[in-house]
């Protein structure tokens, strides 16, 4: 359809550029008003998904793609004759990015409202398209590459962004649709910016930013790669556009996405009567009384504290089946202590194949010693804080659990979980990650989580060898809880721990103390007193985050002052 204004933006320093459309809408393109080069990079329409996947009923078939790249030193005059020489009786999908050409956080600069200018006259370029309009602000932000200057920065610096940009266009073009622009990759969810700034979401296939990292194992399979990015997205109840380049249309089969889609439907559908709501709808006081406090402490030097109202027990199935489960968990309740409970679904005594433990779970391998779980924590009176297969969403295979399909883990999780039908009001269940990037998408369910744990310790990283360098506690537990956010329980820190001189370690434990004690929504925490598995650490000593009695007893005061 043909429009009589033609339309541009910020003459160049060099990076002002025109990307047009793919090659499969030209047919649908006026003959003759199509310029410029065609790159295969551009991103097409492969697909849609939405939370109600119906294939037939799709609120776009086609797209025609502009990418526009938008300088702080926009000149109105020029806006006439740089873009849009194009007649297109399409949709469009305008994905617009931000240059750096001075050297500086644009991401800043958007934010604080130095594009202001040159997105309103975008804005008024936009107004003359009679097609439907898209705008896609900024993609592949959560990708952890340099490759555009929006990477690698502040989720919350980017969600800031996101929103003020959205502002400015509703209010000049209130039927535009903004479209938030992941590519899908973990920790996506830590971008996103609202359901009142989105209306719609693209993820891409096998980006150029993916293709850069090694942060996360590459998916192969095309159709594997987008159910895993949709399920990460499934927080988010907008319509998702798939997007990939000419290389990545042509090895998609429109059957096989098709199935991929609905049986993903099927999937969530079955899996989540509740997926939980926005931390921001949840009351902001969750403990109404002081944190409980637990150790992990198998050579008990500090569960004589009398502060101390809990211990960690870890066990394997071995353990179940030799009966050690039974005499630790007994010597902790004769103590008169709740117990977290950690169970780790792995190293089976008996002569069954163990190489899949999470499919054993659901196909009822290991029932048995389940059964001997839940028998012995229901007879006690005793609060017992339930974790299973901990530490899932790290892209490692320290434990069996790990680096496994989501849904699977998701499933096994559900199924341990709801394995004792009577339900025993002494038994909290704790779903456990690590609280890494990507987190969420293991989340099983708010019908079977009461609480969230998170690991924090100060050394979690091999290249750090000066204890001093450790971060602070309070840093670790910010980027932590923020990626719960869609989940609205509290959360019992299980697993905590400092290396380093008994002075650092105090000025670290105290940081601990004052966030734990301002932060409502932490109900209990429990320090590892030991050394970590050598094994996991190779040719370095393992980190020992051992304290002394007076260590964990001035932590107490600080956290509990008026003990």
């Amino acid at each position: 359809m043909t429009r009589q204004n033609r339309f541009g933006i910020l003459a160049g320093i060099g990076l002002v550029t025109v990307l047009v459309a793919a090659s499969q809408f030209f047919s649908k393109i006026s003959p003759g008003t199509v310029t410029g080069t065609i790159p295969d990079s551009l991103e097409t329409l492969i697909g849609v998904y939405n939370p109600n996947y119906q294939p037939d009923r799709q609120p776009v078939k086609d797209l025609y793609h502009l990418e526009i790249v938008l300088d702080r030193s926009t000149d109105p005059v020029n806006l006439q004759d740089r873009y849009f020489k194009i007649q297109a009786d399409l949709p469009y999908l305008i994905t617009l990015k931000i240059s750096d050409s001075f050297g500086r956080n644009s991401l800043n600069d958007l934010r604080d409202g130095s594009f202001d200018e040159a997105i309103q006259a975008l804005c008024a370029e936009i107004s003359a398209i009679s097609q439907p309009v898209y705008l896609r602000l900024c993609p592949e932000m959560e990708v952890p590459v340099h490759r555009f200057n929006w990477q690698y920065q502040s989720p919350v610096t980017y969600i800031q962004a996101f929103q003020r940009v959205s502002r400015l266009c509703k209010a000049r073009l209130p039927a535009v649709q903004m479209v938030w622009a992941p590519a899908g990759y973990p920790g996506a969810d830590e971008y996103w910016p609202g359901d009142s700034a989105v209306d719609l979401i693209s993820i891409t296939v096998d980006s150029p930013s993916e293709q850069l990292t090694t942060a996360y194992p590459r998916i192969a399979d095309p159709y594997t790669a987008i159910r895993r990015k949709l399920h990460r997205l499934r927080f988010m109840p907008k319509t998702v556009l798939i997007l990939g380049d000419q290389s990545v249309k042509k090895s998609i089969d429109a059957g096989q996405l098709t199935k991929t889609l609905a049986r993903l439907q099927q999937e969530e559908t079955a899996l989540f009567p509740t997926l939980g709501s926005p931390r921001a709808a949840v009351s902001a006081k969750v403990r109404t009384a002081r944190p409980e406090i637990g150790v992990y402490d198998p050579k008990e030097l500090l569960v004589k504290n009398q502060a101390l109202r809990a211990e960690h027990l870890f066990f394997d199935l071995e353990s179940i089946q030799t009966g050690t489960f039974r005499k630790a968990l007994n010597a902790t309740l004769a103590r008169r202590h709740d117990v977290i409970l950690t169970i780790e679904p792995w190293r089976d005594t008996k002569p069954r194949r163990d190489t899949c433990v999470l499919c054993n779970v659901t196909n009822g391998v290991y029932d048995e010693e389940f059964r001997e779980v839940y028998r012995a924590i229901s007879r006690t009176r005793q609060t017992v804080y339930l974790r299973f297969a901990h530490e899932m969403e790290i892209p490692i295979r320290r434990y069996a659990w790990q680096s496994q399909d989501p849904i699977l883990y998701i499933r096994a999780y559900r199924y341990f979980m709801t394995f004792d039908s009577a339900g025993s009001r002494n038994i909290k269940k704790v779903w456990g990650p690590a609280g890494d990037r990507g987190s969420m998408e293991w989340w099983p369910g708010a019908d079977v989580v009461d609480y969230i744990s998170v690991a924090i310790y100060g050394l979690p990283d091999k290249n750090i060898t000066d204890p001093r360098q450790q971060e602070t506690f309070r840093d670790i537990f910010n980027r932590k809880f923020y990626r719960m956010r869609f989940s609205s329980k509290p959360l019992f820190i299980t697993e905590f721990g400092v290396k380093g001189p008994e002075d650092f370690q105090r000025k670290w434990l105290n940081d601990a103390a004052d966030v734990i004690r301002n932060q409502p929504d932490v109900v209990g925490v429990c320090y590892f007193n030991l050394a970590d598995n050598p094994k996991v650490w190779g040719n370095m000593p393992a980190p020992d985050w051992s304290i002394s009695p007076a260590t964990f007893n001035h932590f107490v005061s600080q956290l509990n002052p008026n003990l």
